[in-house]
């Protein structure tokens, strides 16, 4: 929409009474409000939204019980080896698999926070086909912008850090026991799943799953835009 110069607005304005202004007032006011957003309004808002979704998801996994005190982002027992839980579970050994899963956590809880600067870069990237798709895709179109472009680049960045943390939280020979403690029951197939890629796919999974949150929100509630760029253009699809 064009806007009127302001000096002719005065101009034309003198001599109205009260609500003539007001209403004049809005006219003008709405007339700011409705210029089309930019081009890097949108790129920098988006940009923005995922930043502190990010930063807000690295730093609350990263937190002692981030995982393992989150029923949606828990680390259980890997799905194939479930039978080993339960064959352990029966004979007594229920307080090492306790043990191996809070450990299995604790390791993701280490890992997150490093996850934090994989992530900020990949958001740079962004192109602004990227920026307008996701603006008017669905509630989590954002984060699923992330799990599309970063999952094969940030599995390999995030793999050798959780391997490390495994290793210093004593996860991968706890692990190991319980599983060798199984192979040793009579009658049983042996297993031996990865234990770094399982918990490299559910630590990044749950990661995600705090970014969604944050970016639905953020859609969602207008309380959650904290800028004015972030009102403006979060706005426009209210």
């Amino acid at each position: 929409m064009r806007l009127i110069p302001l000096g002719l607005v005065l101009l034309a304005l003198t001599g109205c009474s009260e609500k003539d202004l007001r209403q004049a007032y809005e006219i003008v006011s709405t007339s700011v409000d409705e210029a089309p957003l930019t081009n890097a309004e949108v790129v920098a808002a988006l940009k923005d939204s995922l930043s502190r979704g990010i930063s807000k998801g690295a730093v609350s996994a990263s937190a002692k019980d981030g995982y393992y005190g989150n029923p949606r982002l828990k680390i259980e027992f890997p799905t194939e080896v479930r039978k080993v839980e339960k064959a352990l579970r029966k004979i007594g050994l229920g307080k090492d698999v306790d043990r191996f899963v809070m450990q299995l956590n604790r390791s993701a809880e280490r890992a997150a926070i490093k996850s934090k600067p994989i992530f900020i870069s990949a958001i740079t990237s962004m192109t602004i086909r990227d920026a307008f798709d996701i603006l008017n895709g669905a509630d989590d179109a954002a984060t699923q912008y992330l799990v599309r472009t970063t999952g094969d680049d940030l599995r390999k960045e995030f793999l050798p850090i959780v391997s490390d943390t495994l290793q210093q939280t004593s996860a991968t020979r706890y692990y190991g026991d319980i599983v060798n403690k199984y192979n040793q029951l009579p009658l049983v197939d042996d297993v031996d799943p990865d234990l770094e890629a399982y918990a490299t796919d559910r630590a990044i999974a749950g990661l995600f799953v705090l970014v969604a949150d944050e970016e639905a929100s953020i859609r969602a509630n207008p309380a959650a835009r904290t800028t004015d760029l972030l009102r403006r253009v979060f706005g426009s699809l209210d």
